[in-house]
């Protein structure tokens, strides 16, 4: 793969998202419109670049590397339209490839380079693979790119993607989750000579302490800060329905029956772990998710901006989560028992560690909208809308008393939540 180019989009893909962007205008008004259809076409042509492997790479926006994360959810929006428009699910078929080649290449690391540039977060990483941008490992790093295959497989139907090394990678994605449920057996380290806790792990790169849950283990969050205990619970629980998508594509797919029952197995241990250890008492004693543990009897309440989140888990983990759990967790996560819940002038949300005190993401303001009712996603998107601080764009974070103090002035997972939100509000509005 050369430098990134912009990509030239196949008409037909240029037809559904200009059509999709005009049913917006008819129901939010010309400058959402205008806003989703200028985020759904500079997502593809200036995030992507289409390799002569058959393979795409997928930067973030402002910064140059490939994250698993951010590549599946950057995709969010396109997804409903696989079926009807071949070009746009080969182009995710692409990405697909790509992600399961990094994950193959180091299943630890969290972010990319676009071949072996020797780029990397920070020059003085314990981590010297000139392929590897960072190498912090996050669950989600696995899962996602397992449920961005499984929803090209089961919208279109193509099996294309699981290949040999798709087969491998795949049994590999469960013994490492296997791996992390002893820790302390692992060989994953990480330690970066820096002032900053969250960039960081302690005891010699191993992470704080933990005990045996049947969970596993995650040294940082989807928001790369480190977990402050490391068992993350939303991200447990998306492992969990990523693994029975895994069990499916073994089962119906790779004729690996073996690794389906492993999968499906793996993935009730981590649910039964979860509900032992990961729900406990809220401030007003119902039961609610944790976001974090440590099996040893501490339990962080917060949520998170970044997905999955415990807000995002009808997103992210629908199949395994507990709904009565989940609902009085949203309510303790959208109030100020969260510590990142944020109220301004401007705006109300969830915002993070990994940004200034005061800022809300857009990423959660979506995230609230598409797991609340459809006044939620009306009123919502309105404050998207007009939280943007005058540029058209979302961003990662802006002050929820001044929106035209902002983080990262190109954040294309952001850019990609405010289509998703517009658009289910327009297919709502048609019924």
């Amino acid at each position: 793969m050369g430098a990134m180019t912009r990509t030239e989009l196949d008409p037909a893909i240029t037809a559904v998202l200009t059509d999709a962007a005009e049913r917006v205008r008819a129901t939010s008004g010309a400058r959402v419109g205008d806003m989703v259809e200028a985020a759904l076409l500079r997502t593809l042509t200036d995030t992507v670049t289409m390799g002569d492997d058959g393979t795409a790479f997928v930067i973030t926006g402002d910064i140059p590397a490939m994250w698993m994360r951010d590549s599946t959810t950057q995709l969010t929006p396109y997804l409903r339209f696989l079926a009807s428009c071949p070009p746009l699910a080969d182009l995710v078929a692409a990405v697909v490839r790509r992600q399961l080649a990094s994950l193959d290449h180091d299943p630890y690391a969290n972010a990319f380079n676009d071949g072996p540039t020797g780029a990397h977060y920070d020059p003085d990483d314990v981590c010297e693979d000139p392929n590897v941008w960072e190498q912090k490992y996050e669950i989600d790093s696995l899962a996602y790119p397992v449920t961005l295959a499984h929803t090209l497989w089961r919208t279109t139907g193509r099996t294309d993607v699981f290949d040999e090394r798709a087969h491998r990678v795949l049994t590999t994605i469960v013994a490492q989750l296997r791996t992390e449920q002893d820790h302390d057996a692992s060989p994953y380290r990480f330690e970066r000579e820096t002032d900053i806790p969250t960039e960081t792990l302690a005891r010699e790169g191993r992470g704080t302490a933990v005990g045996r849950t049947g969970m596993t283990w995650s040294g940082f969050r989807p928001s790369d800060d480190a977990c402050t205990y490391g068992y993350n619970v939303p991200a447990n629980l998306f492992a969990a329905q990523a693994l029975l998508a895994v069990a499916e594509i073994a089962a119906e797919v790779l004729d690996d029956a073996a690794l389906a029952a492993d999968a499906r197995a793996l993935s009730g241990e981590l649910v039964a772990g979860v509900a032992e250890f990961g729900v406990v008492e809220g401030p007003d004693g119902a039961r609610v998710y944790a976001y974090e543990v440590d099996g040893l009897g501490a339990a962080l309440l917060m949520d998170d901006a970044n997905t999955p989140s415990l807000l995002s888990l009808p997103l992210n983990a629908p199949g395994v989560l507990d709904a009565e759990v989940w609902r009085a967790t949203r309510e303790l996560v959208l109030s100020p028992a969260n510590p990142y819940y944020v109220t301004g002038t401007a705006a109300r949300g969830i915002g993070s560690p990994h940004t200034r005190p005061g800022r809300v993401w857009p990423i959660a303001l979506a995230v609230e909208a598409l797991t609340g009712t459809p006044e939620d996603r009306v009123r919502i998107l309105d404050v998207l809308t007009r939280t943007d601080g005058g540029t058209g764009r979302m961003h990662e974070s802006f002050d929820a008393s001044d929106p035209a103090a902002y983080s990262r002035p190109w954040f294309s997972w952001a850019d990609s939540m405010f289509c998703e939100v517009a658009l289910v509000v327009a297919e709502e509005s048609a019924g």
